[in-house]
């Protein structure tokens, strides 16, 4: 059972926390992230490229000349495909790019990147994460008391305060437990969890 150091926001260790190996322990399935980074990503896709057929593009559908007679390739529409300004065969067109994946492998994805994060002394645990008024300059003292930079936050339920003042770092982002996803979690060299959003995962993934 892996056990780590919880900080407060100064960094220092205030107490020790086993985690669930059940959650925090596994062997990580390489193979599952991989797919849930490609779906996440694809997810992201807009899908609204099109291009225009030979029966949507601009144009009158009379044939240009007759077929015989004029010593000319024969031609039924100035739209065909290999005409200037013609349609496009087998072009793009709207679509959804979404991925489908069974609970169960979403799951066996973020505790593997969650396992990663354990594994690789990247995970700092917060007793709690709570700001008065939004400031910048707070939440980079306190990034540099955990000596951490590139990190993703994750806590159960995240203070306004919180949010605001990461919203300008580079390379820092702030989520609810409800939002974090394989992509963020191995996006980011540190991840920092609250205690709160660590029973969060051990009551939903173990």
């Amino acid at each position: 059972m892996p056990t780590v150091d919880v900080r407060n926001m100064q960094g220092e260790i205030v107490e020790q926390m086993q985690l669930a190996d059940s959650v925090f322990g596994i062997e990580p399935n390489e193979h599952v992230m991989h797919l849930a980074v490609v779906r996440h990503l694809a997810a992201q896709r807009r899908g609204t490229h099109d291009t225009k057929t030979r029966a949507e593009v601009r144009g009158g559908k009379k044939k240009p000349w007759r077929q015989k007679g004029t010593g000319r390739a024969r031609a039924g529409s100035r739209n065909a495909p290999h005409w200037r300004g013609g349609g496009v065969a087998f072009g793009p067109h709207p679509r959804s790019y979404k991925l489908a994946m069974p609970k169960k492998v979403r799951r066996l994805a973020l505790k593997s990147a969650l396992s990663v994060k354990a594994k690789n002394g990247q995970l700092v645990v917060l007793d709690r994460l709570a700001m008065d008024a939004p400031k910048t300059k707070a939440m980079v003292a306190m990034l540099k008391a955990l000596e951490t930079e590139n990190a993703l936050v994750v806590a159960d339920g995240v203070d306004r305060n919180v949010a605001l003042s990461a919203r300008n770092i580079p390379g820092v982002a702030v989520i609810d437990t409800n939002e974090a996803n394989v992509y963020e979690v191995l996006k980011h060299k540190s991840l920092i969890l609250t205690k709160d959003a660590v029973a969060k995962f051990e009551e939903v993934l173990a």
